[in-house]
């Protein structure tokens, strides 16, 4: 299978492409950015809100897949939020739409429910409650691609993201980590199950404390094998664990990070 990767320099991106080169998937990857050093798949230095020069890619390389990990990962104002995350993803499903591209793969945030309140394990069924602009683009975005699984009939699978980082750093991090390796199962599962129509999954390992549902995951073929209770010893406790642990969304939904929708000149 070949598949597309957005955002394939990032942090995410250079994980996701070599994991699913080592599972023998041919890997284009699309980025803002040069291709880093060392890596030898193809590469297109594009911007992915620009239409035509996503739809010239898929001319090019009549991808099977899309796996789409593009865009700013922390907090804008509303616009670029947007932009960043919703145009983004129109210019790839447009191009997907053109070209019969059937599958498409979405890092999603659990930033898309970060305002719900910490008590019981929340599944795909708790209702948006996105705790930023960051978190409004994703739940948008996730609109987006159920009206095109509805519309045009491909496949698509929101990844809700949640700490994806080497080792747990915080406690916060116990409850919400994605190590790299599950990461890759976890693409790996989006890309190749059965006919899933729209579908959302929290993108998390088996942790112990884990605040998000795995079993829409495991319905889809994810089998996460890491969890961050291994390395609770090494956690040190801080002391904004109580009100990151009020919100699923943790500092994002904290007040510091609020400010307002539009930025203004004057």
């Amino acid at each position: 299978m070949k598949v597309l990767v957005t955002g394939a320099a990032g942090s995410i991106g250079r994980v996701v492409t070599v994991g699913l080169a080592d599972r023998g998937y041919t890997v284009v990857g699309l980025d803002l950015v040069p291709q880093p050093d060392g890596e030898d798949a193809a590469w297109y230095s594009v911007d992915a809100t620009d239409p035509d020069a996503v739809a010239e890619v898929f001319a090019a390389e009549r991808p099977d897949a899309v796996v789409h990990l593009a865009g700013h990962p922390g907090e804008a104002s509303l616009p670029d939020s947007l932009t960043s995350h919703v145009v983004t993803t129109a210019a790839l499903l447009d191009a997907m739409v053109e070209h019969d591209v059937p599958r498409f793969v979405y890092a999603s945030s659990n930033h898309a429910v970060g305002r719900t309140p910490r008590t019981d394990l929340v599944g795909v069924d708790t209702r948006p409650r996105p705790d930023t602009f960051y978190g409004v683009g994703k739940v948008a975005a996730e609109a987006l691609m159920s009206l095109y699984v509805d519309r045009h009939g491909i496949d698509a699978v929101a990844c809700r993201i949640g700490s994806f980082v080497d080792r747990p750093e915080t406690v916060r991090n116990l409850s919400t980590w994605l190590s790299p390796d599950d990461c890759v199962r976890m693409v790996d599962a989006a890309l190749t199950a059965t006919a899933p129509g729209f579908a959302v999954l929290y993108g998390i390992s088996a942790n112990t404390r884990a605040w998000w549902d795995l079993e829409p995951g495991r319905a889809l073929g994810y089998e996460p094998l890491d969890d961050a209770e291994e390395f609770a010893a090494s956690v040190t406790p801080g002391p904004d664990d109580e009100a990151e642990g009020a919100h699923v969304g943790g500092p994002y939904a904290m007040s510091e990070i609020e400010r307002p929708a539009l930025d203004r000149t004057s």
